[in-house]
């Protein structure tokens, strides 16, 4: 039991990681008093909406990038141990997050500065996807160098 805790806890800390990220502390408006401020010192010349639009990017980016992430750890969690790579797992581990992925925008629909938006959960989903898809290749060339 204690070996199935180990390999499913990572995946459970970054979950908790995006809930906390998904509460008000973490909306546009508060992230961009930290944002704006530091596009405007790398980029001096840029001007509001163009800093608008990198902040947005950035947001947009990190939704890909932590469900990418998460996808990862949860196929270390439901892959059986000593395992070779197997498709249902990859299944599973995206099936898991695009469903996190939907129940968290549903709980950003009760945050007032939060708005919940399926085309975050795709945006999310696909991050997933690509996490998975990047297992697959690095599986399959992995096969052809031995």
């Amino acid at each position: 039991m204690w070996d199935r805790l180990k390999r499913w806890l990572p995946a459970i800390l970054w979950a908790i990681l995006i809930s906390v990220a998904s509460t008000d502390s973490f909306s546009e408006t508060h992230t961009s008093s930290v944002f704006i401020p530091i596009l405007h010192w790398l980029f001096p010349g840029a001007g509001p909406e163009v800093l608008e639009r990198m902040q947005f990017f950035i947001r947009k980016s990190a939704h890909f990038t932590e469900y990418f992430i998460f996808s990862l750890l949860l196929f270390r969690a439901v892959k059986e141990k000593d395992q070779p790579w197997r498709l249902r797992w990859a299944i599973w581990a995206l099936a898991i997050a695009a469903g996190y992925s939907a129940l968290d925008e549903f709980h950003q629909s009760f945050v007032p500065s939060r708005t919940a938006s399926p085309w975050d959960s795709l945006l999310d989903t696909t991050g997933a996807a690509a996490a998975q898809g990047v297992l697959g290749l690095w599986k399959r060339f992995r096969i052809f160098r031995h």
